[in-house]
């Protein structure tokens, strides 16, 4: 376990430095805005063309992986939801609680922290595991609160879908990347070098921006962000576990597959609540709280699979 908790711990202090240089006001909140815009929009969508475009589609795409994740995080999504409304929170409340304690930090974290712990061949299930969080789960959401505020899903509700889908630059960054490798062309020097560049741009100032946008955050209801802290980082691995044993998904692919859903909770997640005005406080101190914990409890879930065999 030490052995991996020192992989870990180069990418979790690069989140602590942004956090510091956040906390101390040396990086402030319209400059951790920027940061992570230049992320989401440049280079994360570099680097993740340059993974899709090496990629063998036909092999990757495992429906029993997908399913077996699918109904994972869907059972954690509805216990998670249950116990909201059980608390007598409202219907929207609800459903934001569940999201939060489903979806992790793939794209920012998870990616290249997995593809160098676990090797580049991780890059492959990873990546599926972020289609279905970004296609299933984030259409849920929308469709959920969109459904309650206007009384029933609409035609509309599906164009708004779409958009979000189509606008979304790690969904179209992928989809050129597979579009590209399926050509069987390599890129032309010069573009090759340009995206390996701006890609490797994406961990250092992903893990910083994480770090710094932490630091803006204040605690509320701290009982119930440490719930769905640790429904994220402990419930969501199990029930995966489970899912993978159900569907008779093993190996490696189960080890990737447990260990992104071992992530943090996802910093779009408080974005879509500020978006939506629905627990925003409630979702940034459960990023806040499940990012610090994860320090440890990452490392725990890789060396526990790592010592199974499975990674």
């Amino acid at each position: 376990m030490l052995a991996i908790f020192l992989k870990t711990l180069p990418f979790f202090a690069l989140i602590g430095t942004g956090y510091l240089a956040g906390r101390t006001r040396f990086f402030s909140q319209e400059a951790t805005a920027y940061l992570t815009r230049f992320v989401f929009y440049f280079a994360l969508s570099a680097m993740l063309f340059g993974f899709a475009a090496n990629l063998d589609v036909a092999a990757i795409l495992d429906w029993p992986f997908v399913f077996a994740y699918t109904l994972g995080t869907g059972l954690v999504w509805l216990l998670v939801a249950a116990v909201a409304l059980g608390r007598g929170t409202s219907r929207e409340e609800a459903v934001f609680e569940a999201h939060t304690g489903v979806i992790g930090n793939v794209g920012f974290l998870g990616i290249p922290m997995l593809a160098l712990l676990l090797g580049p061949q991780s890059v492959g299930p990873v990546l599926l595991v972020l289609a279905v969080d970004l296609i299933v789960f984030s259409s849920i959401l929308t469709m959920a609160i969109t459904g309650l505020r206007a009384g029933r899903v609409s035609a509309q509700t599906f164009g708004i879908l779409a958009k979000g889908l189509a606008e979304n630059p790690m969904i179209v960054s992928v989809v050129l990347g597979i579009a590209w490798g399926a050509t069987g062309l390599a890129l032309p020097g010069p573009v090759a070098e340009f995206m390996t560049m701006l890609g490797a741009a994406a961990t250092p100032c992903a893990l910083f921006a994480i770090g710094a946008s932490l630091s803006g955050r204040s605690a509320e209801r701290v009982e119930v962000a440490a719930w769905l802290a640790s429904a994220k980082l402990v419930l969501h691995p199990l029930s995966v576990a489970g899912a993978c044993w159900l569907f008779g998904v093993g190996g490696y692919a189960a080890g990737v597959m447990i260990s992104a859903a071992a992530l943090p909770v996802a910093g779009n997640v408080f974005i879509l609540a500020q978006h939506y005005r629905v627990a925003p406080q409630r979702v940034s101190t459960a990023i806040l709280l499940s990012t610090a914990a994860s320090v440890l409890t990452v490392t725990a879930v890789i060396a526990l699979l790592s010592q199974g065999g499975y990674i």
